[in-house]
């Protein structure tokens, strides 16, 4: 386990070094304004539901990493809230909505003989062209923006989005009002508010089941919305009705083969993530609670600037395909970059490349993998890191999963002319790790862990050291985010004196880690920004203790971080 007070403690010779590589920046602001107007790939974070998530042909590999996934998005599955549109026996309906209803709302049965026919004056157009399925589909919305509609032989106006906008509130008092609710799922189509326009045309398509028109509308706002396997449910409705025209036909007949072939799986899977954030560090270089430290058996001032600012920002790039029925391999390449606000001698870009492969045998999941990175570092010598390793689970019980991993790793730190000792603290270690993680219920689910790495210094200068590490954290998905809250002991033990720092005391020390952080999607808070639900934010906080036997490594640390991120399906 690396720490900030051992790299600071023991940093290596700084060397002076020209203008650094032109940074990503750019690349990254330009993707992530991108992502503000692209629908690409939908991602699920909490408080979010996407059936795209469930109905994936394969799964992701996840690299064996359990920090990130504990940290972020386990059970994220779990979020799922199905909504019942229709109970068959008490006739219950439930409108689906941002905020949650405590109470459902009853409409009342129509008798069979008093059903209204209702029919679109002016048939809704042909919903889609299959090589151009997204600028039709958004040409028929701009369509049915002015509707004539029979009602009980009698011709209504649907009013236009020039109206003044129809209240949720409107809905829950006329839920049966045909004029009202297609002007508030037209309001809400054009917002990009897909999930009320789905919930009020679904509800409207129950209540009217023999209108086709209904149906049309309905199936042109899932193939928006990108929900295949609700279109397929609808254009098998609209297949069966005896009112379907052979042109409305063959519209959906050809939806349903553009459908499938989007359902149907790829060879080879591509994704692309995007991440920014910043993070308020209020001792940034562990500076001792005294401010003072031990430096060849003398006492000194600590005098490096606690209070920073980091910058942080990350690119990667996934390849993913499905090996056999039980297996799927990825590649990954992933860079990032980190600026400090007051200490810029810290800043550094890093690149990294890993190969994965999760596979089940027997009740065994299994994820081998192999890990490459770089460091370039501002001021120290760059370093380079080498890892592989394997992490696995299994089941026990419906409720109850249990883990395992090993992991190498080859540091090294990059020797030449101006550094002539960056190779001194070259290190070769060993990881294990054991853990279990519990699901109490769909909302709260536990894990606890310990590990166990022993780590060895080419030149032991009082760098050689065993760590034990044993944590704990609970997990909460709630309706409107994702909540996790977590603690870390972390105990280091050295094997010989650092004669830099101390040469009479042999280095102890333990390291107390809490945090909490919270996951929600931008969309859910700023609509405009996010209609999708597509980009997460994460809150963060994270309070650390260290106590040590040398001042040097007894210190507290607060920090707040902030940071938003995004995901594309590249090839969907």
């Amino acid at each position: 386990m690396k720490r900030k007070s051992k790299k600071k403690q023991f940093k290596k010779k700084r060397i002076e070094k020209g203008s650094k590589k032109t940074s990503i920046v750019p690349l990254l602001l330009f993707i992530g304004l991108l992502s503000l107007f692209s629908e690409t790939m939908r991602t699920i974070p909490a408080g979010a539901i996407s059936e795209n998530f469930f109905n994936m042909p394969y799964e992701l590999p996840k690299l064996n990493s359990t920090l990130v996934e504990k940290k972020y998005l386990n059970n994220t599955s779990l979020i799922n809230q199905k909504i019942n549109y229709q109970n068959s026996k008490n006739n219950t309906f439930l409108i689906e909505e941002n905020f949650s209803i405590d109470k459902e709302l009853i409409v009342a049965k129509v008798p069979e003989d008093k059903k209204q026919k209702i029919q679109l004056k002016a048939p809704i157009p042909r919903i889609v062209d299959v090589p151009k399925v997204e600028e039709t589909i958004k040409v028929a919305a701009e369509k049915i923006s002015t509707k004539t509609i029979i009602v009980d032989g009698e011709e209504k106006l649907i009013p236009g989005s020039s109206d003044k906008n129809i209240t949720y509130m409107q809905i829950l008092l006329k839920p049966n009002d045909l004029e009202l609710n297609l002007k508030y799922a037209q309001q809400q189509g054009k917002m990009g508010n897909y999930k009320q326009t789905i919930s009020t045309l679904e509800r409207l398509n129950m209540l009217y089941p023999d209108n086709v028109e209904i149906k049309l509308y309905l199936l042109s706002v899932l193939v928006q919305a990108d929900s295949p396997n609700k279109a397929l449910t609808v254009i098998e409705e609209i297949k069966s009705s005896e009112d379907i025209t052979p042109e409305d036909l063959e519209t959906v007949n050809e939806i349903e083969e553009d459908v499938k072939a989007r359902l149907a799986p790829k060879l080879w899977n591509y994704y692309a993530d995007v991440s920014i954030g910043g993070t308020q560090n209020n001792n940034v270089n562990s500076v001792t609670k005294n401010r003072l430290q031990d430096s060849s058996d003398s006492v000194i001032a600590f005098n490096s600037p606690m209070y920073d600012r980091t910058y942080t920002q990350s690119l990667g790039l996934t390849a993913s395909r499905k090996v056999g029925e039980a297996s799927a391999f990825s590649i990954n390449a992933t860079v990032s970059d980190s600026r400090q606000n007051a200490e810029t001698s810290d800043d550094f870009e890093s690149y990294g490349l890993t190969f994965a492969l999760d596979t089940t045998v027997g009740n065994q999941a299994l994820s081998p993998y192999l890990i490459a990175s770089k460091t370039d570092n501002q001021d120290d010598a760059d370093a380079f890191s080498f890892m592989y390793g394997i992490g696995g689970s299994f089941a026990a019980g419906e409720r109850s999963t249990f883990s395992y991993g090993y992991s190498y790793m080859d540091s090294k730190g990059n020797r030449n002319t101006t550094d002539t000792t960056a190779d001194e603290t070259n290190s070769i270690s060993h990881g294990v790790t054991i853990g279990h993680d519990f699901l109490l219920n769909e909302l709260i689910s536990t894990s606890v862990g310990a590990g166990y790495t022993d780590a060895d210094v080419k030149v032991d200068a009082g760098n050689d050291a065993e760590t034990y590490d044993l944590n704990f954290r609970m997990n909460f998905n709630l309706p409107w985010a994702y909540l996790s809250v977590g603690d870390s002991l972390s105990w280091n033990d050295y094997k010989r004196e650092d004669t830099s720092i101390n040469s009479n005391v042999l280095r102890s020390d333990v390291t107390n880690t809490l945090d909490v952080i919270l996951v929600k999607a931008v969309g859910e808070i700023l609509p405009i920004l996010d209609p999708n639900n597509t980009i997460s934010m994460t809150l963060g906080f994270e309070k650390v203790f260290s106590e040590a036997n040398i001042k040097n490594y007894d210190y507290i640390s607060d920090s707040f971080s902030i940071s938003f991120s995004k995901s594309f399906h590249l090839n969907k």
